[in-house]
């Protein structure tokens, strides 16, 4: 397959809650209970709802609230990478599952692909509801194949009992690169850990000349020493217990730790980091449209909405979900992160085969033994 469809370990966020779905499939099937203003299932929509969704994401309460509402059970399976998702949907995985979860920059990938149904907005009820930016996306215009979930920024997790002067922007990795040396996580996904890398040389995550994609990979390599691993996954007890000093993450986990550790802190680089978002779609052969409608609604709803936030703690693109948040959630800036931090973010652009190749071809090396 072309470089850029090849699928790599590319974890994304892996949530450590016992609310996490560890198993690779979980079957929610609830006693049908109605609620008001809430989204009832529609003629036609059998189910159950087969969702294909991040680990992290797989919430036992969001999809029981669900079912109470509209009586259609769920079944999950979870995956760790867009790149597998979409592996996955090539052969033929868009006929088992009615809602998928992938990123901006993957949604545009499927849409050129043909594996995603256009959406009807006639039978959507809140795309009003959504913050500019989400409005018409770049990656998806006028959301015509997806609707946003969730969204957040790349970043920096480190215990502040071990680190006396605590990180603000990626230089901090090679200027304290000694005092790190075995202490250090980096994501296991070389679209993130080669983009933290171009950002600290002041170029783009979305780099395309190979000059300065080689220069990110070189500035990688003289660090390399000093990391214990790549690893999108499973460093979070080790930093818990002090194993490790700083970690390169999602601000997902960077939200969800400090809360349950107050000596943990998540830091947005001074520079710039990536800014991603999450979104739900139908695949083209999905077997129960009308339950994922169904889905796509009650995730519209801002109760629903800002109850996922507070389950999760990923930042909602719903205007009127951010406003029924507490106030500390709402004036989190790790969360929702002012305009100043976000002007120097940039979303994830998918690559030409050519730049995909080089970014492979580096990446192989640098984390081959």
């Amino acid at each position: 397959m072309p470089p850029h469809l090849r699928p790599h370990s590319l974890s994304r966020r892996r949530f450590l809650q016992g609310s996490t779905a560890a198993a690779a499939a979980v079957t929610l099937a609830n006693c049908q209970r109605s609620r008001p203003n809430s989204t009832q299932s529609s003629p036609g929509s059998t189910g159950p709802l087969h969702i294909y969704t991040w680990a992290d994401y797989a919430d036992s309460e969001v999809f029981d609230r669900f079912t109470q509402a509209t009586g259609i059970p769920i079944v999950v399976q979870t995956y760790d990478s867009n790149e597998l998702m979409l592996t996955k949907m090539q052969a033929g995985g868009g006929q088992q599952f009615s809602i998928l979860y992938p990123s901006d920059y993957m949604v545009q990938q499927m849409v050129e692909l043909g594996l995603l149904a256009e959406l009807d907005h006639s039978r959507l009820r809140g795309l009003e509801d959504l913050r500019g930016p989400w409005q018409n996306p770049a990656y998806d215009p006028n959301n015509a194949h997806s609707v946003p979930l969730s969204w957040g920024t790349t970043g920096l997790i480190y215990d502040t009992t071990q680190l006396a002067t605590p990180p603000t922007d990626w230089d901090y990795l090679w200027e304290q690169q000694a005092m790190l040396a075995g202490r250090l996580t980096l994501l296991d996904d070389l679209r993130e850990t080669l983009g933290a890398s171009l950002a600290s040389l002041g170029y783009s995550y979305n780099a395309t000349e190979p000059q300065q994609i080689g220069a990110a990979f070189e500035r990688l390599r003289a660090l390399k020493p000093a990391i214990a691993q790549f690893l999108s996954f499973g460093w979070e007890d080790q930093l818990v217990t002090g194993d490790l000093s700083l970690c390169m993450t999602y601000s997902h986990l960077g939200n969800v730790l400090p809360a349950e550790h107050p000596n943990l802190r998540y830091v947005i680089p001074a520079s710039g980091s990536s800014l991603w978002t999450d979104t739900m779609v139908i695949p083209r052969d999905a077997p129960h449209p009308e339950a994922a409608y169904a889905w796509l609604n009650f995730m519209l709803e801002p109760e629903n909405a800002a109850h996922a936030v507070e389950r999760l703690r990923f930042a909602t693109p719903s205007q009127t979900a951010f406003a029924l948040l507490p106030p500390e959630l709402q004036e989190s800036e790790t969360l929702f992160p002012p305009e100043s931090v976000l002007a120097n973010c940039e979303g994830i652009a998918p690559l030409d085969a050519a730049t995909a190749e080089l970014f492979d071809r580096y990446w192989t090396e640098l984390t081959s033994a």
